[in-house]
């Protein structure tokens, strides 16, 4: 059986525990997070004013008038241990359908835009993104990409961005890309961009540095029109799965104009995620676990 990376603990001033799962990006590591920021928020502890979780750590915030940072460190050690061992973690996670527009006219457009910025200025982000992982053939590579279900690890940086990394592939399998040599000083919202083993979707106009690949055809976060059907004004949830479905410049523009007209229902369902079955089974587990979505 598998076991979970030990935690190490380190004092941020007098308001923050950083809690350090591991240093390099394990999917092991974010479920242990997850799991231990989840029962966090479920004690609800006097004295806790935030809770973030991270890529493979976590970042807690409170009060020393309320409670002090050894009491707080002893209720960490204590979550932790019980969250240590894996036949005791399943997270209840959404999985979300995205549809994607790939190698579309406004990310050509970006990417001739900022080519100036690029480390191959006669490609655009696309087929350098094609190229870097060995694929001649579009559909080929669209394939792969909208084939794999994607772990939303971290949510941060602008409101609504989602770091999301793929789930039951071999490291060697990814599609992964470098960033922009210099960030671009604009990207078009609701564009998906390729950084290292990371997908990102832009939740709106703003800089970036990650490849772009696409555009979905859904938002990630509404400031205007509250979200009823999700609970939110964002669609990202830690620990939710995201799946890419490839369609075509006219579904496209259905899709934008059921947006529009706020009569777009998202795809999802509800699923239980169990960290240990996934490590023994990789992607069999998380075939079983998507089916037919």
């Amino acid at each position: 059986m598998f076991t979970l990376p030990e935690t190490n603990f380190n004092f941020g001033g007098d308001e923050y525990i950083y809690a350090e799962i591991s240093r390099d990006m394990r999917v092991e590591s974010n479920f242990k997070a997850l799991a231990i920021t989840a029962e966090l928020r479920k004690r609800n502890i006097p004295g806790i004013t935030d809770i973030a979780s991270s890529n493979a750590s976590y970042l807690v915030r409170y009060n020393p008038d309320i409670i002090s940072a050894r009491d707080l460190l002893d209720y960490l050690r204590e979550i932790d241990l019980t969250k240590s061992n894996p036949k005791e973690l399943n997270l209840s996670v959404r999985m979300v359908e995205i549809p994607i527009w790939y190698d579309d006219p406004v990310t050509r457009e970006y990417s001739e835009r900022f080519k100036d910025r690029h480390d191959s200025p006669d490609m655009t982000n696309f087929e350098y993104v094609m190229r870097m992982n060995g694929f001649k053939d579009k559909e080929a590579f669209i394939e792969k990409h909208s084939s794999t279900p994607y772990l939303i690890t971290m949510v941060g940086f602008l409101p609504g961005t989602a770091w999301h990394f793929p789930l039951g592939i071999h490291p060697e399998e990814m599609i992964q890309a470098p960033k922009y040599a210099s960030p671009r000083t604009n990207t078009p919202a609701r564009s998906i961009g390729i950084g290292g083993a990371f997908n990102v979707i832009y939740p709106v106009n703003g800089p970036g540095s990650y490849q772009l690949v696409g555009m979905s055809a859904v938002p990630v976060v509404d400031h205007e029109k509250y979200l009823p059907e999700l609970d939110s004004y964002f669609l990202a949830r830690a620990g939710d799965i995201w799946k890419y479905r490839s369609i075509d410049e006219s579904e496209y523009g259905r899709i934008r104009a059921a947006v529009e007209e706020g009569t777009y229902k998202y795809r999802m369902k509800n699923l239980e995620l169990s960290p240990l079955e996934y490590a023994e089974k990789g992607h069999g587990y998380i075939h079983e676990l998507t089916g037919d979505f």
